[in-house]
């Protein structure tokens, strides 16, 4: 079944910053978010793999006021509280974002993103406790935990 996608939010005629689209499978759910992500990586921990059904999830991390839901909000599904939520469209199930931080950041899911970001992964998190039948063969750094922590077999930098 062929998905109806709606032209990118993007517009060089916009003031301020750049703008992103993004939105579910079925195109329930849709949002804008500014092209001024603070960080992007792949975390492999259980709950993210759990989260996604794949390997590692790919998200990049704002402000919260940086990102609207612009159509379907009543048809988001939202796993937690309103400091820390997995947030899904309910109708197609696809994963959208997490609020996270004590709800002061989003962390978009890159997949969901219909427009080309300014911003990729650099470095994969929680690789202690990647699924052992992936193998991560770019040249990011890894970390055993968080980012804070020890890259795999190194020192942080």
């Amino acid at each position: 079944m062929p998905v109806e996608r709606e032209p990118p939010v993007t517009s060089s005629e916009k003031k301020g910053p750049r703008m992103l689209a993004g939105q579910c499978v079925c195109g329930a759910v849709h949002y804008t978010v500014a092209d001024e992500f603070v960080y992007a990586m792949n975390c492999h921990c259980s709950g993210c793999r759990r989260t996604t059904g794949a390997a590692f999830k790919p998200f990049a991390g704002i402000e919260r006021d940086k990102f609207h839901v612009v159509k379907g909000a009543e048809n988001l599904m939202r796993f937690g509280d309103d400091i820390g939520h997995d947030t899904r469209c309910k109708t197609c199930g696809s994963f959208l974002y997490s609020v996270v931080r004590d709800g002061a950041f989003v962390h978009v899911g890159m997949g969901s993103l219909v427009d080309d970001p300014s911003i990729r992964p650099a470095m994969h998190i929680f690789v202690g406790s990647k699924a052992p039948w992936f193998t991560i063969t770019d040249g990011l750094p890894q970390y055993q935990e968080h980012m804070v922590a020890q890259p795999a077999g190194g020192q942080a930098s």
